[in-house]
């Protein structure tokens, strides 16, 4: 038998080694913050109902289900997480594989590995501060610079567009103006103009030579953040990216749980309306939210994307021993 020409690892040793190390520094960070690791299943009978996300399901047979329970891989830890916390843990984090169906690109990957961290008592703009030290504590890189940027204040300097008043025919417009290529017979919504606008020519631009936290998005983007009235109502939630790349998504927290249940709602009429699959909702945890979640602000950081970065690569697969199409 001829071996396979595909069994040799994707990263170079090199990068494995890189990845242990890193590891390495951020437990030593999160040690000397006082942030407690923890593990939570990666498998659940419910999962996150973001429209933007499909799940990888797997299915248990054992005692009582004589015919399987569908078992969902988890898109993020954050609702066992956010149990623990309403539990009393305290300040947690955790380094996890999560799964998303559908993805595949320079800088996605199906199963890829997640930090994801909480802060009971903390604002998001404290979290981002944060953020940006163990980014460069990670990254070696003590000097780097950061900025913060307001999502409305992003679209009106760089696109000339108030993000909370331009319709679907204006945001359409203005992606077509740009010369988005192969989107003159798309229909999407406004946040799916917004988020187009945002990928395809304000993203390249951010995070240049520095950490630019992008901050107070959409209400309708922030399905799991809290609401500020301002000029307008924002939701609570930053994005960091680094050299055009997002690394990072985080909120304040919501902790109302009515509030949650109708947004987990509203997900649910959205995925119909699109003709994609239901999914059953995490009763836990909003029984926990009911119970009295702290005040608290959390983030998800993409480890893979922040190791591309501390080895200055290009596609997701040099970080990667074995890709999905190498297994």
């Amino acid at each position: 038998m001829s071996p396979s020409p595909d069994w040799p690892p994707s990263a170079a040793l090199e990068a494995i080694r890189a990845r242990a190390a890193m590891l390495a520094r951020l437990r030593g960070f999160f040690a000397v913050a006082g942030v407690l690791e923890v593990e939570t299943p990666i498998a659940a009978r419910c999962a996150g109902s973001d429209p933007a996300l499909d799940s990888l399901v797997t299915c248990w047979h054992g005692p009582g289900y004589p015919r399987g329970l569908p078992l969902y891989l988890q898109t993020s830890p954050e609702f066992p997480m956010k149990r623990l916390l309403a539990a009393g843990l305290g300040p947690i984090y955790q380094i996890c594989k999560v799964f998303r169906d559908g993805e595949r690109g320079r800088l996605h990957h199906p199963e890829f590995s997640l930090l994801e961290w909480y802060r009971p008592g903390c604002g998001y703009q404290a979290l981002m501060d944060e953020v940006a030290a163990l980014v460069r504590c990670v990254l070696e890189r003590p000097d780097l610079p950061s900025e913060r940027i307001t999502y409305r204040g992003l679209f009106r300097e760089r696109l000339g567009l108030d993000p909370w008043a331009a319709g679907v025919s204006a945001l359409r417009a203005r992606a077509l103006a740009a010369g988005i290529t192969g989107i003159e017979s798309m229909e999407l919504d406004r946040d799916g103009w917004l988020d187009l606008l945002l990928t395809h020519c304000l993203e390249p631009g951010l995070g240049v030579g520095r950490l630019t936290f992008l901050t107070d998005y959409p209400p309708s983007q922030a399905a799991l953040a809290r609401l500020r009235v301002d000029e307008v109502v924002v939701a609570e939630r930053f994005e960091l990216y680094l050299d055009g790349v997002e690394l990072a998504n985080g909120f304040q927290e919501l902790t109302d749980v009515a509030a949650q249940a109708a947004r987990f709602h509203a997900d649910q009429d959205t995925r119909r309306r699109q003709g994609r699959v239901t999914l059953p909702l995490d009763e836990s945890f909003l029984a926990a939210l009911s119970a009295g979640m702290p005040e608290s602000a959390g983030v998800a950081l993409g480890l893979d994307r922040l190791l591309m970065a501390h080895l200055h690569v290009r596609h997701i697969d040099a970080v990667l021993a074995f890709p999905v199409e190498r297994v």
